[in-house]
């Protein structure tokens, strides 16, 4: 039977690989590493990369954490008197052209035990892309490459999991999506599935974000962009920001049971601009990417 050890380490060889592919595509940066240790039980990796020649700032934290439940969370999940256990990769990156997409991903394991004997597990994770200037073509891309990993497992994962990232990765005070979506799924247990089967399904997630992401390192990274495109840019990383402290569910998490605080706040830009009722002008790139910035876009026709 596949135990949290064997998951934990199979995360752990999951960042070392994705490291070394973004430094190898980068050319330039590499990644700085802090092992920590959680006073109520466990620990992890944070490697943070800063000031490459197409990263800007970006981390690739692994962490494997336990202890007893925090009481808000145990209601919320009406698992009260319970222990967890959880282990995963986080990851975002920032990138220095504005041509070059911001990608997040994390893929996690999560398991409880309580004193009356009863236990749960589950996985969850995905994948977003945050273009600062959508490209349809490019979205199509990288649609397509989390389809055909779905389409390996559940040919109806695809089209469940976009509509959830669609429905997650959504800035709702804002009324838009947060970038072109991806994959999410989350609490993925033994109603889905085994946890041989289900754990398949998220490595081979976990191992498509290297490949996927260097692909758009490769080829956008040169670019030209001049003032407009970076001031888009620290306009774009603000609702990044924005996302992530208001509505984000992992950074909650990390915050409630009490984890690094430099680790938990990794996913932040370097800079980002807030600028007061900004509205783009009518028929630039600004404002096509804004009108894009919707739910439910079928954006593998563009391929």
């Amino acid at each position: 039977m596949l135990t949290k050890e064997t998951v934990t380490h199979w995360f752990k060889e999951l960042q070392d690989t994705i490291c070394q592919a973004l430094e190898e595509a980068d050319g330039k940066g590499y990644f700085h590493e802090d092992q920590w240790q959680r006073d109520e039980g466990g620990g992890g990796r944070s490697r943070v990369i800063t000031n490459g020649n197409i990263i800007e700032k970006g981390g690739v934290n692994f962490s494997a954490v336990h202890g007893k439940l925090p009481e808000n969370i145990a209601n919320a999940l009406k698992l009260n008197d319970s222990t967890f256990y959880a282990t995963g990769v986080s990851i975002v990156l920032h990138p220095v052209n504005p041509m070059v997409p911001i990608i997040h991903m994390n893929v996690r394991y999560f398991e409880t035990s309580s004193e009356d004997g009863n236990s749960t597990w589950w996985f969850g994770g995905g994948i977003d892309l945050t273009p600062h200037y959508i490209k349809t073509k490019e979205a199509a891309y990288f649609h397509q490459q989390l389809k055909t990993v779905c389409d390996q497992h559940n040919p109806a994962y695809y089209q469940k999991f976009k509509k959830w990232a669609d429905d997650y990765f959504y800035i709702k005070h804002r009324q838009e999506t947060r970038g072109v979506g991806g994959i999410f799924f989350d609490r993925m247990g033994e109603a889905e599935g085994t946890k041989e089967t289900l754990f398949s399904f998220v490595q081979d997630v976990g191992s498509a974000f290297a490949p996927t992401y260097t692909y758009f390192m490769k080829n956008n990274a040169y670019l030209d962009f001049n003032g407009t495109h970076k001031n888009w840019q620290m306009l774009r990383r603000s609702r990044y920001v924005e996302f992530n402290l208001v509505w984000d569910k992992g950074t909650k998490f990390g915050l409630e049971t009490n984890g690094r605080i430099e680790s938990i706040l990794m996913s932040m830009p370097p800079q980002a601009n807030w600028v007061y009722d900004y509205q783009p002008e009518e028929g630039t790139a600004e404002a096509e990417t804004q009108a894009l910035l919707k739910k439910d876009i079928d954006w593998i026709m563009y391929a």
